[in-house]
């Protein structure tokens, strides 16, 4: 790039942010002359000053309504991967309630693992998403007997897994050691035997033994449910069903600047609250993608800023948001009137009408648009 062509776009340094500069520089013909390039300058400049918001512009009334009306008409069909039935992702407005609701409890935990160049061949991914999907003994039994008069469990094994997974059956008898006190244990590869140790107090005990040794975790990783290699485009990547952002982001075959979860805490407890930020637009921005609607991403970005502004993620409710707004009016508009009416009352609080909803229910200007200056003048 021409040192003449640098000096022009540098001369709008105090007028377009660094972004905007830097992108032109990238996108610049390499023959275009002088005066051409000051027209280009121009426009864009002219450009960039129309998207800006004038004061007392509400842009919450404006993204509600921009996100709202087509939410409203949002098709609520559910997307199915590839007929694997356990891979159903919650999507549409469900999925939408659910992030600006910041719910804990998700309906479909889910991440997507992107491998570093070096394992992505199918073998590795496939050896991959055996490694880390989460195995537990009741998956590697083929059944149970229990022998109540001589207190015996008897638990035989699946061979034909077990030769899947490389795993002998006398190497699960240190995975069932700990679960199993007040019991001995005999093992070969083909069974393993709980036998109650001195007399036996209760029946239960061994119903309770089995219930507890189903769920022993032997493989993979804790939470990784379920696992599905598929391939996107060059490369390969592997869906999960259920989450451990934190265990996966270890691993040393793992993309982590690429690799995401689904759940906006978990990304907060692992990451910090940007990364749950750009969760948040990023995960709306990808139901509303599939979707087919046309939202500005400006939009998003304002409900994800409201939502972690104060550093933890608070979802758009009366729990959250709505809860620490400083006006007691506003907060007795949304939800639960006469709770907040009393509260206020009892505390002695104080409303200072700064915001719009207060001002329209006493019936006065609000502070937007021509109503936010105010006029000061000395009194004599």
């Amino acid at each position: 790039m021409k040192a003449e062509h640098e000096a022009v776009i540098d001369s709008y340094a105090h007028i377009l942010p660094d972004s905007i500069r830097e992108e032109v520089k990238r996108h610049l013909p390499s023959g275009i002359s002088k005066s051409d390039l000051s027209k280009v300058m121009e426009t864009i400049v002219a450009t960039y000053n129309s998207t800006k918001i004038s004061p007392g512009e509400c842009v919450g009334l404006v993204s509600a309504e921009s996100i709202g009306e087509p939410g409203t008409q949002m098709t609520l069909n559910t997307f199915h991967f590839a007929g694997v039935a356990e891979m159903n992702v919650t999507t549409g407005l469900p999925r939408i309630i659910e992030i600006f609701d910041a719910r804990k409890e998700l309906k479909t935990p889910m991440m997507e693992i992107f491998l570093k160049s070096t394992h992505n061949s199918i073998e590795n991914v496939k050896q991959f998403a055996t490694k880390i999907k989460e195995t537990v003994l009741g998956e590697l039994v083929s059944e149970y007997s229990l022998n109540i008069f001589d207190q015996v469990l008897k638990v035989k094994l699946n061979k034909a897994v077990l030769d899947d997974y490389n795993l002998p059956g006398k190497e699960l008898v240190k995975f069932v050691k700990t679960k199993a006190k007040g019991f001995t244990i005999q093992s070969s590869d083909e069974e393993i035997l709980f036998t109650k140790k001195g007399k036996a107090e209760d029946i239960k005990d061994l119903y309770n033994l089995k219930e507890k040794i189903k769920d022993i975790k032997i493989l993979g990783i804790k939470g990784i449910k379920q696992v599905l290699p598929v391939r996107r485009g060059e490369e390969y990547i592997v869906l999960t069903s259920g989450t451990n952002l934190k265990d996966i982001l270890a691993l040393p075959e793992v993309d982590a600047i690429r690799t995401f979860s689904n759940d906006i805490y978990e990304i907060h407890a692992v990451l910090g609250i940007e990364a749950a930020r750009e969760t948040i637009i990023n995960e709306v921005f990808r139901v509303i993608e599939a979707q087919g609607l046309n939202i500005d991403i400006r939009h998003i970005m304002l409900v994800a800023d409201i939502m972690c502004a104060t550093g933890e993620v608070r979802g758009i409710t009366r729990y959250g948001v709505v809860k620490e707004k400083a006006s007691v009016l506003a907060r007795a508009s949304f939800e639960t009137p006469i709770k907040h009416l009393i509260n206020a009352a009892l505390e002695g609080e104080v409303d200072n009408l700064t915001s719009v909803v207060e001002n329209v229910m006493i019936n006065q200007p609000v502070p937007l648009g021509t109503g936010l200056p105010g006029l000061m003048t000395k009194m004599k």
